[in-house]
């Protein structure tokens, strides 16, 4: 009897002992479960899909928050970066796609522009340490092992989940050149006589060895403002054709409003509060209220120094800016009337200049000044508001004024057609600066 028992219990101990690991290893995975990304529907442009993407950066390694170009034959990559602020870690994956100038998709085919296999998996995360808000830092070095565009022109990044393009967590453009085009450049005051201390004018001209047929019909020259896509003027008409010179100096075009040194304000640290902060405080995350900004529309010029409008990641807390940067909802606030017609936006490198609905400002009765919160992680950022009328038109110097003073840079694309093809291929860049604040 004691034998049957003692059997009888051996066995049940090693059911026991062969099923509970099982088990806790059940629950284990189970505990690990997380909701995916939503499908999304691809739009060819700077976005972010979900809010907890943040913090995105697209730059030639060494030349932070510079455009997004990629020498072909140069060796020199583009770094991609953001965090993802639901702190775990996913599978996400790369892939391109090839662009006409006006970011359309081109009839080329994936064999035509990329060497080797068009996805790959983003593999480099850390996961942040000390911060209020728990997030993991991606990074990928592009090109990648597997991927490596082959033809010059506009392309669109796009990184998803699980390898599934529909699941898109963000897109990014980006540029490849093929160097072909020397592109020279000036500015000065504009021809409009009423916009001489309010305007800058450039004058391009390109020197090539390219058998161009007809300029008018197979060249292009985009020109933009401090990398704004919302600031920028789009030529096809040169003034002057010569044997490998082309001008495009006609008084009328690349006349840009050079509107005002851009707002700053200094976040890397949550410790130490900067000269613009007002409050500080922490709780579940780090709040920071800054102090009103002035409408300066009729103020004179005045010179400080200024970024253009980029941001950069920095942190003076801790060592390492990439995982030790916290985020706090910061709170932007203008002195301006209450009956503005039309919707007024917090703008900069930092999102891409883009108006949405998560940085328009509303109307504060009880303070009496326009404002907005937004996430920010450590570090510091140029800003401005723009003034979106109830007719669609932009206004960006509504509230700060314009004038030929400023400093900006100014990024010039040269785009080709060539005969008998059905894509664009950028075979000039160049980028010019005024900066009188300096």
């Amino acid at each position: 009897m004691n034998i049957k028992l003692t059997r009888t219990f051996l066995i049940s101990l090693t059911l026991l002992l062969w099923i509970a690991p099982a088990a806790a290893q059940k629950k284990k995975k189970e505990k690990v479960k997380f909701e995916r990304s939503p499908k999304q529907e691809l739009v060819y442009e700077n976005k972010a899909y979900l809010p907890t993407i943040q913090n995105v950066q697209f730059y030639p390694v060494g030349n932070e928050n510079e455009t997004p170009i990629y020498e072909i034959g140069s060796g020199e990559p583009l770094l991609l970066r953001f965090d993802d602020l639901r702190s775990d870690v996913r599978n996400y994956y790369l892939s391109i796609e090839h662009c006409d100038r006006d970011w359309t998709p081109s009839r080329t085919s994936v064999l035509d522009y990329v060497e080797g296999f068009n996805e790959d998996r983003i593999d480099d995360y850390r996961l942040s340490q000390n911060t209020y808000q728990h997030y993991t830092a991606y990074s990928v070095t592009f090109p990648t092992e597997y991927i490596k565009p082959k033809l010059a022109g506009n392309y669109i990044l796009k990184v998803y989940e699980d390898a599934d393009k529909d699941r898109l967590i963000l897109t990014h453009r980006f540029y490849v050149l093929n160097n072909l085009v020397q592109v020279e450049s000036s500015i000065q005051a504009s021809a409009n006589v009423s916009n001489r201390l309010r305007n800058q004018k450039l004058n391009v001209q390109l020197k090539t060895g390219l058998t161009i047929q007809n300029p008018q019909r197979d060249l292009s020259v985009l020109v933009r403002q401090n990398h704004r896509e919302d600031t920028q003027m789009l030529l096809e008409q040169p003034s002057f054709v010569g044997n490998n010179d082309i001008r495009y100096t006609n008084s009328a075009t690349l006349d840009f409003k050079a509107n005002n040194e851009f707002r700053f304000v200094d976040l890397r640290s949550f410790r130490v509060a900067s000269e613009r902060v007002l409050e500080m405080w922490q709780d579940s995350i780090t709040h920071i209220i800054l102090r009103t900004d002035e409408n300066n529309h009729n103020e004179t010029y005045a010179a400080t120094y200024d970024e253009n409008g980029r941001f950069y990641t920095r942190n003076r807390d801790f060592n390492d800016e990439d995982i030790d940067g916290d985020y706090a909802a910061v709170t932007f606030s203008l002195q301006a009337n209450e009956d503005i017609k039309g919707d007024i936006y917090l703008v900069g490198g930092f999102n891409n200049f883009q108006r949405n609905p998560e940085n328009k400002l509303s109307y504060d009765t009880e303070h009496k000044v326009w404002s907005v919160t937004v996430k920010l992680k450590q570090g510091l950022y140029d800003y401005e508001y723009v003034l979106e009328t109830p007719n669609g038109q932009v206004i960006s110097d509504a509230f700060s004024g314009s004038h030929y003073d400023t400093g900006n840079d100014y990024q010039i694309f040269i785009y080709h057609r060539r005969m008998g093809t059905y894509w664009d291929e950028l075979v000039g860049f160049s980028e010019n600066s005024i900066n009188n604040k300096k």
